[in-house]
């Protein structure tokens, strides 16, 4: 029964239409980061780049590298749309986006790992079967269908991804709606809706709409009678989002997820020619079945448990951050702290107070002030600076922080020098200070 479901054959012009739509987005959100000022900001001006630990030898390129790496992963979007080598296009474009995605998360968005794993998905995918430069140039490699399990690996994905920004939202911050205050607090100055994003029954809407949306959103558009409904309440709560916290590409990626949703009919009735095709319901199980099987159990078993990691890990996560990334934890806190760091030569016992204007850029510093990982990383930073002009060094960290409207508490040990202590990425931390519960 379930290789006649995952295998069965299927019009294909759900992923058709999908990859343009990615390929356009994906072009659009690298040459943006060039436009904006993204990778100015981010990957050019820093004297320093927080990485992901353990991926430290991933540096931005000097120079004008980072323009001309975003302009070619631009352009391999362009490829991805047209359907031109597709394979090799898209595996490029998914390993370019991991290398950025992986050496700097001063800018770090949830939304940012959610396109790394669907470029890897896409990038397996026949998404080049069908109106394509591929298929235009080669007749006999043009397919109408492909296998159910290529729809349903979105689906899927989707599903857990908007199931565990639900589940996160159910706590405290969330439910008292302190948080969603906090988070408009910033946009008071919108033009036309900055004063209507302060109100508390504003607040109170968003919270529980956040909630129902992300926990329902799949299944009603996966069901008949209710899909236009919750087709119209997406484009209304992804165009809210992209308005609102100027989050760019992603609240368009999500409304463009939406076409696996509708008929393969509708699809190629709407966007594509042939407006009829006929498929080959025969089941012909491929000789690789197995390895479907066992690589998409694996795949989606890592993506249940990653998000689930931090109730593995002491102390509460909303403090701590040991388990945040990667669990789909979004909008749900806002850090904001004070920070200093004291090197000590080891040999004179003399110590000195660090300015971190020397060494980060304003965003970097208020990271630094707040994450324990940007902590350690900035203290074994200045050991390797140090260690360079030939001192060895202690490094003690002072500061104060706070989450949300919670009260400000130390956040760091001041008698731990954190240039000599290792990370530790699965367990605790212990030299950040215990969470107070008011």
């Amino acid at each position: 029964m379930l290789n006649q479901f995952l295998f069965k054959k299927i019009d294909n012009a759900q992923l058709i239409v999908f990859r343009v739509f990615y390929g356009l987005l994906v072009s659009a959100e690298c040459y943006g980061a060039i436009a904006t000022g993204w990778v100015r900001k981010t990957l050019v001006e820093p004297k320093f780049t927080f990485t992901f630990i353990g991926f430290e030898w991933l540096q931005p390129l000097p120079g004008n590298g980072m323009y001309i790496y975003f302009a070619i992963m631009g352009t391999l979007g362009l490829l991805i749309t047209v359907g031109y080598k597709y394979r090799y296009s898209a595996f490029a474009f998914a390993f370019m986006w991991t290398a950025v995605y992986l050496m700097q998360k001063t800018s770090y968005n949830n939304h940012y790992y959610l396109l790394m794993l669907l470029a890897y998905i896409m990038a397996f995918f026949p998404a080049g079967r069908d109106f394509s430069l591929d298929a235009k140039q080669n007749p006999s490699f043009r397919k109408h269908s492909m296998s159910n399990w290529v729809r349903w690996t979105i689906i899927v994905q989707l599903f857990i991804v908007y199931t565990y920004a639900s589940v996160a939202k159910l706590y405290e911050d969330w439910l008292d709606f302190s948080i969603i205050e906090i988070l408009m607090k910033s946009k008071s100055d919108y033009y036309l809706i900055g004063e209507f994003l302060q109100q508390q029954w504003v607040h109170k809407i968003v919270a529980v709409f956040g909630i129902l949306f992300d926990l329902l959103i799949v299944p009603a558009l996966l069901w008949k009678p209710t899909r236009k409904i919750a087709f119209g309440l997406s484009i209304f709560f992804h165009l809210f989002n992209s308005i609102v916290f100027q989050i760019g590409i992603f609240p368009y990626l999500s409304l463009a997820f939406t076409i696996f949703f509708f008929p393969p009919k509708t699809i190629r009735n709407i966007f594509l020619k042939p407006k009829t095709v006929s498929i080959d319901n025969t089941l012909i199980e491929p000789k690789n079945q197995k390895w479907v099987v066992a690589t998409l159990s694996i795949y989606f078993v890592a993506q249940l448990l990653l998000p689930l990691r931090h109730h593995t890990i002491k102390d509460d996560v909303l403090w701590t951050e040991e388990g945040h990334r990667m669990s789909w934890r979004m909008m749900l806190r806002s850090r904001s702290g004070t920070i200093r760091f004291k090197v000590v030569n080891k040999q004179t016992n003399k110590g000195q107070y660090i300015d971190l204007d020397d060494y980060l850029t304003k965003k970097q510093r208020g990271k630094v002030a707040t994450y324990p990982d940007f902590v350690w990383q900035f203290a074994q930073h200045l050991k390797k600076e140090y260690t360079k002009k030939g001192e060895d060094i202690q490094v003690f960290a002072y500061g104060q922080a706070r989450v949300n409207s919670r009260k400000s508490q130390e956040f760091i040990d001041p008698k731990v020098d954190l240039a000599s202590v290792p990370w530790k990425h699965f367990s605790h931390n212990e030299w950040i200070r215990p969470s107070q519960k008011e």
